[in-house]
């Protein structure tokens, strides 16, 4: 049985699943403010069963000329420039983030992160859109490919919706608690664990397949591409 580093390299071809939600002034990722962001890392057992891990959370100043959407706001109920809110600049949030998924990258012996998100081309457009704003050259993450929760709980539930799709599952949701980046963001761990752990036994005989044909693509690429000091 292969060690949990070992195991998560295997189990999705290197890439490190880490969940990503965000709060933001609008749906434009070019011109809405990112008001809050959250990472939660998924781990993995010896077995290959995945579960959420540590949840890592900031509030965001909207950057210089950033549109707010006053319906956008009224739904998250963000006041973006509350005198009591923590917020910290974006490149600020982006570095802390980064530097606790590249930590979870080589901890997991992986060569890059894969953002989980429900309709995670959102997330993965302000997430993109951030990094190219705050001038970053290099981002842990893969920059077009994701797990999308939207779809797998589409085809594995019939449900699409991420109340919906939770609630099937017996996952808890507290619709006073949504809309905020840390609890959608778990939530849509638990969700996407809990549908790869359902799977298992798919991944189990696809795994010995594959070991059959001789394949080898799931083994790591050299540390250099996460380099904790970026």
């Amino acid at each position: 049985m292969a060690s949990p580093p070992d195991m998560m390299s295997r189990r999705f071809r290197g890439f490190l699943p880490v969940v990503i939600d965000v709060e933001t002034g609008g749906f434009i990722s070019a011109t809405d403010a990112l008001l809050e962001i959250a990472a939660v890392i998924i781990e993995v057992d010896s077995d290959g069963r995945v579960r959420r891990g540590q949840t890592h959370a900031w509030h965001v100043q909207p950057f210089e000329g950033a549109r707010l959407d006053p319906a956008s706001l009224e739904v998250t109920g963000i006041d973006p420039f509350h005198p009591l809110r923590p917020a910290i600049p974006e490149l600020d949030a982006l570095q802390r983030m980064f530097r606790e998924v590249r930590h979870a990258i080589r901890n997991h012996n992986c060569r890059r992160a894969i953002l989980v998100g429900h309709n995670a081309a959102f997330d993965l457009g302000f997430l993109n859109a951030a990094i190219a704003r705050t001038g970053i050259k290099r981002s842990p993450f893969h920059p077009f490919s994701c797990f999308d929760t939207a779809t797998l709980a589409g085809v594995a539930l019939g449900q699409t919706v991420l109340a919906r799709a939770t609630a099937v599952m017996g996952i808890e949701w507290d619709n006073e608690s949504a809309h905020s980046a840390a609890y959608d963001a778990e939530r849509t761990a638990d969700l996407f664990c809990r549908i790869c752990n359902d799977m298992h036994g798919s991944f189990v005989r696809a795994e010995e397949k594959a070991r059959a044909l001789g394949w080898t693509d799931g083994q790591p690429a050299p540390m250099d591409l996460v380099n904790l000091d970026e």
